[in-house]
């Protein structure tokens, strides 16, 4: 069977796309304020966006935030998402060794998505239950988007090296080793970041938050970023396309200004 990165290099290729449409329901963008309010927020974006999207990424604390009716509305926005669309469920998890285990179960057996965001900070035994379907994805939080991801990612570790570079060799050749199926969320705000990270796994690929609402610039994140053949990078974009006038039109706008990007990489490459 595929696992997680073969499905996504697939509909990339398919849809010559590298856009991840967030589903993130905020609360002020909504029509009503309600569960329902923010399946019928998400409906809306799937039914605009699935023929450029490489994936999609709902965050499950924006349905969380509405109790049951919330989780039973995250369960139907994931029915829409036509199959061959991968799907990133943004929950950040990570626990004791038993804990993990129900969140995996949670996110890849009862919401059956087809990867998950996971933290790092409890080490490999907690990581270690999501990573162990091959056909799953893990995407591990190395340097994330925030302004404050500098108060710990970036201290130096042993060796001189700030300490998202650790936790990617350690995720990346040692936690994935088995099944290497773990990509990192790597935030498109910290080019360098992404530079030094892409230095030292060529192949990897990166969920990179960042562009549009944060601020993160589109060409220089995807320069540092991206691999040599123009893959390797994810790009979650929520905002910047839900408060657009025309949403369709904004995700496509997107696609089209990463794959300049796409070409000038693969035209330094080679």
């Amino acid at each position: 069977m595929a696992s997680f990165f073969d499905k996504l290099r697939a509909r990339a290729e398919a849809v010559d796309s590298l856009l991840c449409v967030g589903l993130d329901p905020h609360q002020s963008e909504l029509e009503e304020d309600s569960a329902e309010g923010a399946f019928k927020f998400c409906a809306k974006l799937i039914e605009e966006t699935k023929d450029v999207a490489a994936g999609y990424k709902p965050n499950a604390a924006f349905f969380e935030a509405y109790g049951t009716p919330g989780a039973d509305a995250l369960e139907r926005v994931l029915k829409l998402i036509p199959k061959d669309i991968p799907i990133v469920l943004d929950a950040k998890r990570g626990d004791i060794g038993s804990t993990s285990e129900a969140y995996a179960r949670a996110a890849f057996e009862t919401l059956a998505c087809d990867s998950v965001t996971v933290s790092p900070y409890l080490g490999g035994d907690a990581c270690a239950p999501f990573l162990k379907d091959p056909t799953k994805g893990v995407w591990v939080l190395c340097k994330t988007s925030n302004p404050g991801s500098a108060d710990l990612q970036t201290m130096e570790v042993a060796g001189g090296k700030p300490l998202y570079l650790h936790v990617a060799d350690l995720c990346c050749n040692t936690w994935a080793k088995e099944h290497n199926n773990a990509g990192l969320v790597v935030g498109a705000t910290d080019v360098e970041a992404l530079r030094r990270v892409r230095a030292e796994l060529p192949k990897v690929w990166f969920l990179s938050p960042g562009v549009g609402a944060q601020g993160g610039d589109i060409s220089a994140a995807l320069q540092a970023g991206l691999s040599a053949d123009g893959f390797g990078m994810l790009l979650p974009i929520s905002r910047g396309i839900s408060k657009a006038a025309d949403p369709r039109t904004a995700a496509e706008a997107f696609r089209v200004e990463i794959n300049v990007q796409r070409a000038a990489k693969r035209s330094k490459a080679s």
